[in-house]
């Protein structure tokens, strides 16, 4: 079964469909010019490596006073000088190289942010929706990954909990049409891929976005 472990490839694929563009955040590779960029344009950026898995070395950068605040596996910090945060995002990067998605205020259930997993799975020769489940963030942490101590809810519950009942069902029309648009595009692109797993995140206002898309699906 076919794996495509750069999320700059499969968003490029992405990308030209208009109707599923319009669900991805801005992105940009890293480089300290594109964050500088993009911290200027957003209330704050996710920085993570473009092959990676389990929420590692994903960061959330934003503004804060003449500084800067850092999210990163649990802990939080304020940097006063650019070069300094630029360091710090070094260190942790380890020479891989990143992208900046445009950051994203997800609704929350309790305060904690919550977003999606749509799985599919290619049976024969017809896709199949494996699952809609919500991911909850561990109390602390902006990441929701299950590995990161996220807790898995039932995707319908887990709307219901942060949108009225009346909006539940057109939102999880949304997120698995945009899935099997994205599957018939990244399958045309990339033959041979078997199983999919699409990352979504509504935010408060209620518009859904794509954050990210698994060959490899935990």
């Amino acid at each position: 079964m076919r794996m495509v472990a750069s999320k700059w490839s499969k968003f490029a694929v992405l990308l030209q469909h208009s109707g599923v563009a319009k669900h991805i955040p801005a992105m940009r590779r890293y480089s300290a010019e594109n964050l500088a960029a993009m911290l200027r344009q957003y209330q704050f950026v996710v920085a993570k490596p473009i092959v990676g898995t389990g929420g590692n070395r994903v960061m959330k950068i934003q503004r804060a006073g003449n500084g800067f605040l850092l999210h990163n596996a649990g802990t939080k910090k304020i940097y006063r000088s650019w070069s300094e945060l630029l360091q710090v995002i070094n260190r942790i990067r380890q020479n891989r190289p990143l992208m900046i998605q445009q950051g994203i205020n997800l609704a929350t259930i309790d305060g904690r942010p919550v977003d999606y997993r749509v799985k599919l799975a290619k049976v024969g020769r017809h896709w199949q929706i494996r699952a809609v489940v919500g991911r909850l963030a561990r109390p602390g942490l902006f990441v929701t990954n299950l590995c990161q101590g996220g807790t898995q809810l039932r995707g319908r519950y887990a709307v219901g909990r942060t949108f009225p009942a009346s909006l539940v069902k057109s939102k999880i029309d949304t997120m698995v049409g945009v899935s099997r648009t994205c599957t018939m595009l990244l399958e045309s692109k990339f033959p041979g891929i078997g199983m999919l797993g699409y990352d979504f995140g509504i935010d408060k206002r209620g518009s859904v976005w794509i954050f990210e898309v698994n060959t490899k699906p935990h």
